[in-house]
């Protein structure tokens, strides 16, 4: 089993900045993909980004350009640095992990708000 923490979220002004961070425990030797996925009210949760073992990366269009993830793995961390924020990047983040069986795991996800 894998467990996912989430930190880093809060409030920011349009134009700011944010780091989120994912911490994964347990299995991690398991995970292949960690990829970090926003729900706003009222919609479907979505991907933003994802970043395999090899640090291979994709983003959502509606990110590229302005936001990071990175990945850690001898601290089995991903990081995104989320810049240039716009209100409608508000959401709850949350991280999940995809192992090389498909097997994945959701964090409780953390809440970031970008006010105009």
């Amino acid at each position: 089993q894998v467990q996912l923490v989430e930190s880093g979220g809060g409030l920011v002004q349009a134009g700011g900045s944010l780091r989120l961070s994912c911490a994964a425990s347990g299995r991690t030797s398991s995970i292949n993909v960690i990829g970090w996925y926003r729900q706003a009210p009222g919609k479907q949760r979505e991907l933003v980004t994802s970043i395999n073992s090899r640090g291979s990366t994709n983003y959502a269009d509606s990110v590229k350009g302005r936001f990071t993830i990175s990945r850690d793995n001898a601290k089995n961390t991903v990081d995104l640095q989320m810049n240039s924020l716009k209100p409608e990047d508000t959401a709850v983040y949350y991280c999940k992990s995809t192992s090389y069986s498909g097997v994945y795991y959701w964090g409780q996800g953390t809440q970031v708000t970008v006010s105009s």
